[in-house]
């Protein structure tokens, strides 16, 4: 697979399709680009060049504990700067939760490049508020005031980067831990400071002003309720609600994975909407 130097990180990517207008499409969570590579086949054969990549600190793409922005502006601008490198700009973006943030911030930071947004699986509430803290930044925090880097490698998300960037581990074992938990207690301060609902971390204000079509396909559970993408839509102005046939689940969170026998569905309204 490809990788590029974006940045200065090195950012491992993949395009599905060979030609067509392009879509960067971004998974949820600090999740590898690999759980969109199904929906992305589906959605290249609608005659798209379908853009995945793991963004710093996830899959295969470099570990970088640095910056004084928050980590999610850094992934927006990191994404913004891979599709010019590639000559895949404008494109249309979309992605899944956490993606689906990386989507909207890409469109206020960098709104040239962006045709559209395919928005799915909005996070907010009060669930989200209680769980992203913790998995995303203070797990890391605390392992790193207990045992130091060697704690932070040993933690399964660490892992899971180590094994499929080996380099990573060296890169985590040079950092100072007391540079590492200031980077991440930043984070967390920057990721806590906004709004919780309807878009957790996206104030209304910016909602309102994207001016681009947006398409937004609400989850079932209660981190991605789907009262936060209906409450979305209503705020974007140039929004389409696309509600799938299932119901709210009382669970905290419902892989992308269970959703596979809905991609038929949701493939077929995201080229509907791309080609209007």
């Amino acid at each position: 697979m490809p990788v590029a130097k974006i940045r200065g990180v090195d950012i491992f990517y993949q395009v599905i399709g060979d030609q067509g207008p392009w879509f960067a499409l971004s998974t949820g969570g600090r999740r590898s680009h690999n759980e969109f590579i199904s929906l992305a086949k589906k959605i290249a054969a609608g005659g798209y060049r379908v853009l995945l990549h793991d963004r710093r600190n996830t899959g295969a793409s470099e570990v970088r504990i640095e910056g004084s922005d928050g980590e999610e502006i850094i992934w927006a601008d990191d994404l913004a700067a891979l599709l010019q490198h590639l000559g895949a700009t404008p494109a249309f973006l979309g992605g899944a939760s956490s993606g689906a943030r990386l989507s909207i911030l890409v469109a206020q930071r960098h709104p040239d490049i962006v045709k559209s947004l395919v928005l799915i699986r909005v996070t907010g509430g009060d669930t989200a508020v209680r769980r992203l803290p913790s998995k995303y930044y203070q797990i890391f925090i605390d392992a790193a005031k207990s045992g130091g880097m060697k704690a932070v490698c040993e933690t399964p998300d660490y892992q899971e980067r180590i094994k499929a960037r080996p380099e990573n581990e060296a890169i985590l074992m040079r950092m100072d831990p007391q540079d590492f938990i200031r980077v991440q207690e930043n984070w967390l301060k920057i990721f806590t400071s906004g709004p919780s609902y309807p878009v957790m971390g996206v104030n209304e204000e910016t909602l309102k002003a994207i001016q681009v079509p947006v398409l937004v396909i609400p989850g079932n559970d209660k981190t991605h309720a789907s009262v936060n993408g209906i409450a979305a839509a209503q705020l974007m102005p140039h929004a389409q609600l696309f509600q799938l046939p299932i119901e709210d689940q009382d669970i905290d969170i419902i892989s992308f994975g269970e959703w596979a026998h809905l991609e038929p569905a949701i493939t077929t309204r995201v080229l509907t909407f791309l080609k209007v």
